[in-house]
């Protein structure tokens, strides 16, 4: 996976790029990043990338100029990769957005600052505009590494245990279950015994009602579109019953 950012501010990914997994995964050679100052592609002698909005109004918008020649020099006449704005006005990303995006061997990334973009960056440049949430931030470079880390998880051979990624949260639709490792006991708080008993099956059973229950408590929503067999649609049948005995 080749993930290429075109920013104003590269110099925000070194610490990013340079620990954890995603270092890891670059030094494998599983996953390639490019981070380009779209600076550079400006033309005139102080290098402008942004300019006052026709109509009048506070701020400035990036220009499209240099980001449209950014992507012809990385694309260089071949079948563009998608080309992902990160934008406070863009779909929601999620964990499934993430699994679609992971199927692509490249992504281009476009970060942005100022007031905003010239609308034909939108609407002849961009692929589709991403937003990680409903608030605003100072650019799209936090929002952009977090795609990057996100999509990289899903990637082949970036993870040490395969498994992780596809129990992770929201991976199956659900909230993962609760995690424990060594002591079993410590200030008198005791692992669950059904993890310690080697019975795999009555494990994976307790782990699926853990994340049914997490879920129900915390994220019901995502109920709603969850992949449930008839026994978890019975078990959170009871979780309702009991709590409405409570009340």
């Amino acid at each position: 996976m080749r993930f290429d950012v075109l920013t104003l501010f590269p110099e925000m990914f070194g610490g990013f790029l340079q620990s954890s997994i995603i270092h890891k995964a670059r030094e494998k050679g599983l996953i390639t990043t490019n981070v380009v100052n779209f600076r550079d592609y400006a033309t005139d002698r102080h290098r402008t990338v942004d300019d006052v909005p026709y109509g009048g109004g506070g701020g400035m918008v990036l220009k499209p100029e240099p980001l449209f020649r950014a992507v012809d020099d990385l694309t260089q006449g071949l079948p563009r990769p998608p080309i992902l704005l990160m934008s406070p006005q863009g779909e929601t990303f999620t964990q499934k957005k993430a699994e679609q995006l992971a199927r692509n061997s490249q992504l281009i990334i476009l970060c942005g600052h100022y007031e905003g973009f010239d609308e034909r960056i939108r609407e002849h440049l961009v692929t589709e505009e991403i937003s990680i949430g409903d608030y605003v931030l100072t650019g799209g470079e936090l929002p952009a590494m977090v795609l990057i880390d996100s999509i990289s998880r899903l990637v082949p051979g970036v993870l040490g245990n395969k498994m992780s990624a596809v129990t992770d949260s929201f991976s199956t639709g659900l909230l993962e279950h609760p995690h424990y490792t060594r002591p079993a006991e410590f200030r008198g708080l005791k692992v669950p015994e059904i993890l310690l008993s080697g019975h795999h099956a009555r494990i994976e059973k307790w782990r699926r009602e853990q994340s049914l229950l997490r879920t129900w408590q915390r994220r019901p929503d995502l109920l709603q579109t969850a992949l449930l067999t008839e026994e978890d649609h019975l078990f959170l049948k009871n979780l309702s019953r009991k709590a409405d005995q409570d009340d």
